[in-house]
């Protein structure tokens, strides 16, 4: 998360209403193990025994059973021993996998390299990210000059077993002090320390329960950081949804925080967070009510006790702060355009009447960053970047040349910088960082990725294929050169379709594990994401969320009839609303895949609003109390309610973590027990459950290779390879 931004929303950002429950408890009172001997010639398995409980809701007339209801409560011992049994089974199973240790030792080797981040400039150092090679969080290393690099901050000594990350930091202006966040085992609520940058000491008691939050100091004086009040019951899952800006005077504690915004009932708002301009002189408010469309709210910090004006009034539109000099404000909005736009404005008249160009919006989807006194143009042509650099009054100067087709992200720094770093890198090809003169555009490699994979053995190319209603839709395959498409490769299909995310070409060491397997790996840029703008984005949500569906259902269709596999071979994955994404795939055509993996996914879509933030997804999703034809869309895809007695589906390994407070781990949980009860044939239904992990963020290098060694061992044990 990128702790400058003020609208804080993303796919991974994702209460009961008038329901009731009712019924006894009709069924054995715990999980019992029953963990079946497996050999690789049999995938039999017995599993734990899951309870059933009757509990029926009712929506609109119409009666919904849950009998799993009671794996929602991550507080209670029972779901801790079916927790503990289920991971039993799942173990127990890919214990047997003859070829699980090599692909780990290849992922090991795989990551196994200095790994080394742009640096970017605090103060009269530069700041820089590094990981020699195994360790489980990146240590944050500084550099004053020519003198040798210093550990700044070092993550790995947070924890023993490195489950507390570094979430973000934030520096004052002057680069003296800082303020951190933490994150433990992987959880969404942030810990905040303050230090002194000169002597790395922490010089205040740290803040807690802050959630979602930027960071944005004024001066050296304090800093505004947003959170939810502390929940009822558990942290993990009960619902929060009022969320909060406080300013932080340094010495004072956290009990004097003064509020800045938030915490009336009259209008409540889910995602809020607070923007200082460079020079101090003003606040930039941002309130959403969902993952999209934001408010936007400015202050004049110049004069005391000066009222929020607002600037945009409502959340029809996305709305933020790209840079100011004294009154003149730039944002980046898609207001009145679906591709968005930079626009100018003075901040005494900062109302969209008054707004002028300066980037107008184009046929291609822009993002925008700035430094060296220049603008960034980050556009985006079928999911692939291309970058021009504009001066501050919008006169363009320059196209910035990029090696090859693929993924550029940077050109952000200081006004004084003369050059500014960015990386580049594409599904094939490790990661490069460059350096950009900003006078001349000419740019030079600052640092080659030291990854043991040789690119040079693998292609990639994009293809567009033919949705159910007649859309285009873009996607790219990587492979081994020289593949053969006879239909027999093994293949992973990706993808995640929603809130406005894309799926542009990267590298992934992981990934590259697969390749080499001689695995293919195909990534569908489906509707419900930003590839195409608002509109594409608009085009997979709510009553038209089977879009997404289709068109993932349309990909794996392509990759088969083009015989770069078959349904034998072929495996769909996701996280996340890709997590919904395979769940929904994998039940309306069971048939089409042979292996499913759903991770950390949104999986019960009739209640995902009562947990945590999730009612702020409701911009994608709808809710299933809105009216009934929005809960009788949702039943209709909802992958926990549409698991079949009888079916054959896919062999399944969903993946979670139990600390996963923004999807709760209640959505795998009910998912897995539907398809153990529910399964025919002997496809195995397994559930993976990280511990002491959560969405994703943060995750220590060490679980992130057992995790992968366990989904491409599953995988391929499941599609009838005997060894690698």
């Amino acid at each position: 998360m990128n702790s400058k931004k003020i609208v804080l929303r993303s796919a991974i950002l994702l209460a009961l209403f008038g329901l009731s429950a009712c019924g006894q408890d009709t069924a054995p009172s715990a999980a019992t193990e029953q963990v079946a001997n497996i050999s690789s010639e049999s995938t039999s398995l017995v599993y734990p025994t899951t309870k059933k409980v009757a509990v029926v809701d009712d929506y609109f007339g119409t009666k919904v059973a849950d009998p799993y209801r009671w794996l929602e409560d991550d507080m209670s011992a029972e779901t801790a021993d079916w927790v503990s049994a289920q991971n039993k089974t799942t173990q127990g199973y890919l214990a047997q996998i003859p070829f699980r240790d090599k692909i780990k030792t290849r992922l090991a080797t795989l990551l196994d390299y200095e790994k080394v981040g742009m640096p970017f400039i605090e103060g009269d150092y530069n700041y820089f990210y590094k990981n020699d090679g195994l360790q489980n969080q990146y240590v944050l290393y500084r550099q004053k000059g020519d003198a040798p690099a210093e550990v700044f901050l070092n993550p790995n000594e947070f924890s023993e077993d490195g489950t507390v990350s570094l979430a973000s930091i934030e520096f004052s202006e002057d680069g003296s002090l800082a303020v951190y966040l933490i994150s433990e085992g992987g959880s969404d609520w942030r810990k905040a320390r303050v230090i002194d940058t000169k002597t790395k000491e922490v010089i205040e008691t740290e803040l807690v329960d802050i959630k979602f939050s930027g960071l944005s100091w004024v001066g050296n004086e304090g800093f505004y950081y947003s959170s939810y009040d502390k929940p009822k019951g558990s942290e993990l899952s009960a619902k929060t949804d009022q969320h909060k800006l406080y300013y932080h005077k340094l010495g004072t504690p956290q009990s004097e925080d003064a509020l800045v915004f938030g915490g009336t009932e009259a209008e409540k708002h889910r995602y809020v967070g607070g923007e200082v301009t460079k020079d101090g002189n003003y606040l930039l408010v941002s309130a959403a009510v969902s993952t999209s469309g934001n408010k936007l709210f400015i202050k004049d910090l110049t004069k005391a006790d000066s009222p929020l004006v607002t600037v945009v009034g409502n959340t029809n539109s996305d709305t933020s702060l790209v840079s100011s000099k004294g009154n003149d404000l730039l944002f980046i909005t898609n207001m009145d355009a679906p591709n968005k736009r930079v626009v100018k404005v003075n901040a005494q008249q900062p109302t969209a009447e008054n707004w002028v160009d300066v980037i107008p919006e184009t046929e291609n989807v822009l993002s925008v960053s700035t430094g060296g006194g220049f603008l960034f143009a980050k556009y985006m042509k079928d999911a692939t970047s291309f970058i021009q650099q504009y001066e501050l009054n919008g006169k363009k100067v320059r196209d910035i040349a990029l090696p090859e087709v693929g993924t550029a992200g940077g050109f952000s720094g200081k006004k004084s910088q003369t050059k500014l770093y960015y990386s580049f890198s594409n599904q094939k090809t490790p990661s490069t960082t460059f350096s950009l003169d900003l006078q001349s555009g000419e740019s030079s490699v600052h640092m080659k990725s030291k990854v043991k994979f040789n690119s040079d053995n693998f292609e990639s190319k994009q293809v567009f294929y033919t949705s159910k209603d007649g859309t285009k839709v873009p996607m790219i395959i990587t492979h081994k050169k020289g593949l053969v498409l006879d239909g027999t490769n093994p293949t992973i299909l990706y993808g995640y379709g929603g809130f406005n995310i894309s799926l542009q070409p990267q590298f992934s060491s992981t990934r590259a594990a697969w390749l080499e397997l001689g695995g293919v790996y195909a990534v569908a840029n489906l509707r419900g994401g930003g590839e195409y703008g608002k509109k594409w984005h608009d085009a997979g949500t709510q009553l038209k969320k089977q879009n997404v569906f289709d068109d993932f259902i349309a990909a794996a269709e392509y990759l088969i009839a083009e015989k770069v596999t078959s349904s034998d071979k072929l495996a769909v994955m996701g996280g996340s609303n890709g997590g919904l994404l395979v769940g929904a795939v994998m039940t309306q055509r069971p048939e089409l895949f042979k292996v499913a993996l759903p991770a950390v996914g949104v999986l019960d879509m009739l209640r995902y609003h009562t947990f945590t933030s999730g009612a702020g997804w409701a911009y994608d999703y709808g809710k299933s109390d809105d009216n009934a034809e929005m809960f009788n869309y949702l039943l209709g895809y909802s992958p926990v309610h549409n698991v079949k007695a009888g079916t054959h589906y896919p062999a399944t390994m969903v993946t979670t973590g139990d600390h996963d407070d923004r999807v709760v781990p209640a959505h795998s949980f009910k998912f897995a027990a539907e398809l153990q009860a529910k399964q025919a044939g002997t496809n195995p239904t397994l559930i993976r459950i990280e511990t002491d992990a959560g969405h994703g963020a943060g995750t220590p290098i060490s679980k992130t290779i057992d995790q992968y060694a366990d989904i491409y061992g599953f995988t391929l044990f499941n599609m009838g390879i005997k060894d690698i």
